[in-house]
């Protein structure tokens, strides 16, 4: 009976561990209030499979956050690209998004095909973020004399390891880093207006433990919160109050906003994408319940 007396007691014990967790992270991290925030995803669904919580906690209606996506491709692949767009409008409204007019599909399976194999020029999607956000410069204005302004005020997207190692996602985070340095280029004496958020890839064991990885991920973020922040206050953006060097955002297990919400968004909008494998992942992986996010610095 002792074995059993202690598996039980461990399936109260991390439920409860996790519930306080949270808490105290939606309580005290930092977080991110009155911006216009950009989500670059390449592929319908990877805003429910990679980013669930941190769209449903930038879109609470008390962070003042206006919250868009845009995604590169249909994931046409399998022929299902009409399909998905829909799915992923669906998807994006069950995690909290104002209205249809904030998801914007991108079509162009020529320059952004949906593929395990292609890269996608990082300068093309630095061209198509400068002229979805980037307003155009007045005729004979000194660009170096100008200041630099953006429609939105964050942009998050994938790490240089695409937290699958897709090169479409990994794509994404280069053109990323290339839009805000083309943005910045001979506007040095300014700061940056837009701020990059990139989703922190972890091992595949992490990947798999579910909310089991809330110990290792809190002691990542406050680890690694000091360094960041040295390391942000030597560039033109300082890492600050408005300006966190991290975010961490985790799903309650239950209540609004809850886990539920996030694997709602998956098994109900992405319909078409509910393979076996996709249920493990739902079941299994910690970017159901946790998001890491860390300040990118452009220079």
């Amino acid at each position: 009976m002792g074995p059993l007396l202690y598996a039980a007691a461990l399936l109260l014990l991390v439920p409860a561990l996790y519930t306080y967790a949270a808490s105290v992270i939606q309580m005290r991290l930092p977080r991110l209030t009155n911006k216009r925030i950009c989500l670059l995803i390449a592929h319908p669904d990877d805003e429910a499979m990679f980013f669930a919580p941190t769209v449903l906690a930038l879109t609470r209606p008390e962070t003042g956050n206006h919250v868009k996506i845009l995604c590169l491709s249909s994931g046409d692949a399998a022929g299902l690209g009409e399909t998905r767009k829909k799915e992923l409008v669906k998807s994006a409204l069950q995690l909290g998004l104002r209205s249809e007019q904030d998801i914007w599909v991108v079509d162009r399976p020529d320059d952004f095909p949906d593929s395990m194999t292609a890269t996608w020029p990082a300068s093309k999607i630095s061209a198509l973020l400068s002229q979805a956000f980037i307003p155009p410069t007045p005729k004979n204005a000194s660009t170096k004399d100008t200041a630099p302004t953006a429609a939105i005020d964050v942009l998050v997207t994938f790490d240089s390891a695409g937290v699958s190692s897709h090169p479409n996602h990994i794509s994404l985070y280069h053109g990323a880093r290339a839009f805000l340095a083309d943005l910045m280029r001979g506007r040095g004496a300014f700061a940056c207006p837009v701020d990059l958020y990139v989703l922190s890839s972890v091992s595949v064991l992490r990947k798999y433990l579910s909310v089991i990885d809330i110990p290792p991920t809190m002691l990542s973020v406050f680890l690694g919160r000091g360094g960041a922040a040295k390391k942000a206050g030597a560039g033109r953006r300082r890492a600050d109050k408005e300006h966190p060097a991290s975010l961490l955002f985790v799903n309650q297990l239950v209540g609004e906003g809850a886990l539920g919400a996030a694997w709602g968004a998956m098994t109900g909008a992405h319909q078409s994408q509910m393979v076996w494998f996709r249920w493990l992942w739902i079941l299994f992986s910690r970017y159901m319940v946790m998001n890491d996010l860390k300040l990118e610095q452009v220079s």
